[in-house]
């Protein structure tokens, strides 16, 4: 994870930046889940688990459709928005952890709203929340 970080970070330099960029710039958050990342896989470096539980085949099954949930939230999150994408995301991602129907509804709901207000209101991103079609 360590030589990946460091090439997640070495490609966030490359990014090119033009003069009507968004106000935290096209950079930050590759940076950020660079250094996140850097950070984690140091840790575990620096301090293993002594004892690891490996994961049997259902939360390998599990992680698999989580993957599966972020590929396909890649894919839609253009034609359909940022909302509605990060909505289902976020609920069926919460469903895996604790499958409890409703509080992971609440968490999509508020996940998929409440990061737009951030990301858009907050930071200033130039995010479409909802598919071009509902806009007009």
């Amino acid at each position: 994870m360590i030589v990946v970080a460091l090439g997640y970070l070495l490609s966030a330099t490359q990014i090119q930046t033009s003069f009507m960029s968004d106000p935290v710039g096209p950079r930050l958050f590759p940076y950020l889940i660079g250094g996140v990342t850097m950070t984690c896989a140091l840790s575990m470096v620096l301090r293993p688990d002594p004892d690891a539980d490996w994961p049997g085949l259902g939360m390998a099954a599990k992680l698999a459709f989580a993957c599966v949930v972020m590929f396909g939230y890649a894919a839609v999150i253009r034609p359909w928005g940022f909302i509605l994408p990060t909505v289902v995301a976020a609920g069926v991602l919460s469903w895996l952890i604790s499958p409890r129907p409703v509080p992971a509804a609440l968490t999509g709901l508020g996940f998929g709203f409440g990061l737009f207000v951030l990301f858009k209101h907050v930071l200033g991103l130039g995010l479409v929340g909802w598919p071009r079609a509902w806009m007009g």
